[in-house]
């Protein structure tokens, strides 16, 4: 790819990191949000700030969205297949059910535009260093356009093969991160009560056996009782685990260790601790003694 312009759409937690990564790798980045706030503060990291999605897709024929609700999504789209503009390639980012996501195509394709589905392996925290894997489905020759793009803000990326191929492998990667970071909470908890040192017990089990990439992002932060700032909030990843219990249900896979977690979470949110981290979880277990 010769042309190094990318707009992205949704500058919050995950796609404001991508804006500053790939300003630093180079490239022109056209961005838009909602909130004056994220605009401001990614101005001055080098992003061209636009007041509209019309004139993010008037300026680049590659655009990213990372948006907080599938109607979001659609609203974006429907701007974008408004626009006029000859065809672009619209690389949504965001984990919806496979049933937005087929929409989000539906309403770009009749303007012209391609669709990719490419949900994110990470966290925000882990997208501010790059540590991001892309899982990248639909148009082929698209996706191969995008590889440059992908490597300045992801660490590994592939073609996953038909669109919704993407969200798929997403929702088993998030099953994994739902029960890794119970799980993790629940150790540190165990540790807590033996008298272990919280952060010996991390400093010895993270890179062993018993180590998750859960359990060495989280575990300091129930160590130190600290949840901010979030890299997934807990009433965003409520959402998330809304859209895998039913994709588990639409291909009729029992999924008992995950459904155990939800419960946890629910009572997150009702101790109030939507708006902090997951790893926040550590204060439900905390209370209940369990």
């Amino acid at each position: 790819m010769t042309d190094r312009t990318v707009g992205i759409i949704g500058l919050g937690i995950m796609g404001g990191a991508i804006a500053r990564n790939l300003v630093e790798r180079g490239w022109a980045v056209v961005g838009f949000d909602t909130d004056p706030a994220r605009n401001s503060e990614l101005a001055l990291a080098g992003v061209t700030i636009v007041d509209n999605v019309s004139a993010v897709t008037s300026r680049t024929t590659l655009i990213m969205t990372s948006l907080p609700s599938a109607d979001a999504a659609q609203a974006v789209a429907t701007e974008i297949a408004a626009s006029g503009q000859a065809p672009r390639i619209v690389i949504e980012l965001s984990t919806f059910t496979i049933a937005d996501k087929a929409r989000f195509k539906a309403i770009l394709a009749p303007a012209g535009h391609i669709a990719l589905d490419c949900p994110l392996s990470g966290t925000g925290a882990q997208a501010v260093v790059r540590d991001l894997v892309v899982y990248a489905s639909g148009d082929k020759a698209a996706i191969a356009q995008c590889a440059g793009l992908f490597a300045d803000f992801a660490k590994q990326s592939a073609d996953l093969g038909d669109y919704g191929n993407g969200s798929r492998m997403k929702f088993v990667a998030n099953h994994l991160v739902a029960i890794h970071n119970v799980a993790s909470a629940e150790a540190m908890l165990l540790a807590e009560r033996a008298g272990l040192d919280l952060n010996q017990v991390i400093e010895m089990i993270a890179p062993g056996a018993g180590g998750s990439r859960m359990f060495q992002m989280r575990a300091p932060m129930m160590a130190r009782r600290d949840y901010e700032p979030a890299t997934m909030r807990i009433s965003t990843w409520k959402k998330d685990m809304a859209i895998i219990a039913e994709f588990a249900s639409e291909v009729g896979c029992e999924t008992p260790l995950f459904t155990m977690t939800q419960p946890v979470y629910t009572k997150a949110m009702a101790m109030g601790l939507g708006n902090q981290d997951t790893a926040a979880v550590f204060e439900v277990l905390k209370s209940s003694g369990t």
